[in-house]
């Protein structure tokens, strides 16, 4: 099982804190995850306010790959739509794995933001539509060292060579955040692995990632590689801490509804967006306590032997996924963080790499 970290970039609930500050917390939690033995850093793109902001996840990933040598490199994800020209995105993820000898892993992502959309000047409804047309021109030219001249809806390319070219092929190294059904249809098209926010019933998200599975191999003839789930995650020894700081879970769910506005009803008139838009009812009629509650019973917290036991249990249902754990959220005071990042990592993740040898030898067997 690969088990990495994401980083939100949040100053979101925070009280007080700079920039600056956001920044140099996130950087110590980056250059400890190497030491740890985390196999990726994953850090977001987002812009403009307090939920989130790292407007160039290329940029932040080259200073860490200068800071370290083995942990792979993932921009979790690169917005293709907000990165209006596919030649851009394809130079500075051959660029970033130079920079890091081989280490870079290309995430993209559709976006989801109505006011990340509007502030670019990027019409939302056209999302889906730039990100089938923009993507595959990236895989192609990451592939062949070259983009070749396309005449499409959006845009209009001529050959360009990608120099410097990356270090090797791409190809096993794509990723695609698929939040609806439509998503990772796409990622199984593209040949990327699926990556999604574990905020579903495990049930539906099963659903989900055997459709992409089924379609993938159709398109590629071969199997893709695991699901990978990212959790909001507390881990300590003491379980009436972890239990306090578990608030932090539920208040991160709180940045994420009023960030993308999850209630509002410009999803269902959203081109591209209908599996959100058919969503807001049943939202409304759970309601934010209802909601809150689902997701924390959700994500992975606690001691380290209870998330165990929540990693076994979804284990049984999903088979082998890959983890995600992002541990500094919503105002997390930074010691729990810190201290979430470390005993994760020396009492959780051997026993979840123990079970990849597992899986291996019974395939073998």
């Amino acid at each position: 099982m690969d088990v990495g970290m994401l980083q939100a970039m949040q100053s979101w609930g925070y009280t007080g804190i700079t920039d600056d500050e956001v920044y140099e917390q996130e950087l110590k939690m980056s250059l400890a995850a190497e030491d740890l033995g985390y196999d990726h850093i994953w850090v977001v793109e987002h812009h403009f306010e307090d939920y989130s902001f790292c407007p160039d996840n290329f940029v932040y990933l080259s200073y860490v790959a200068a800071k370290t040598e083995r942990i792979k490199l993932a921009t979790g994800a690169c917005i293709v739509p907000w990165n209006i020209q596919p030649l851009r995105v394809a130079e500075k993820a051959a660029l970033l794995d130079q920079l890091s000898g081989g280490r870079a892993i290309l995430g993209l992502g559709r976006g989801l933001s109505l006011k990340e959309f509007e502030q670019f000047g990027v019409p939302m409804e056209e999302s889906r539509e730039r990100f089938d047309e923009a993507a595959p021109m990236i895989v192609d030219a990451l592939e062949k060292g070259v983009m070749e001249e396309h005449q499409g809806q959006f845009f209009n390319q001529p050959r360009a060579v990608i120099r410097p070219a990356p270090k090797t092929s791409f190809k096993d190294r794509l990723v695609q955040v698929a939040m609806s059904p439509e998503s990772g249809q796409e990622a199984a098209k593209l040949g990327a692995q699926m990556m999604a926010f574990n905020y579903k019933p495990m049930e539906v998200q099963k659903q989900e990632f055997d459709l992409y599975k089924e379609a993938f191999v159709s398109h590629h003839g071969r199997q893709p590689k695991p699901l990978l789930l990212t959790d909001m995650t507390v881990c300590d020894t003491d379980a009436a801490r972890a239990e306090e700081n578990s608030k932090y879970i539920a208040s991160y769910l709180v940045s994420v509804l009023h960030h993308y506005d999850l209630m509002g009803e410009h999803y269902k008139n959203a081109k591209g967006y209908e599996a959100y838009g058919e969503a807001v009812d049943a939202m409304r009629e759970v309601g934010k306590e209802g909601m809150m509650q689902a997701y924390l019973d959700q994500q992975i917290w606690g001691t380290p032997d209870k998330i165990l036991r929540q990693f076994e249990e979804r284990r049984k249902l999903m088979g082998t996924t890959g983890a995600l754990l992002c541990f500094r959220f919503a105002g997390m005071p930074f010691e729990a963080s810190l201290r979430s990042q470390s005993l994760f990592a020396k009492e959780v993740m051997p026993v979840l790499k123990s079970w990849e040898d597992e899986d291996a030898s019974e395939k073998a067997a």
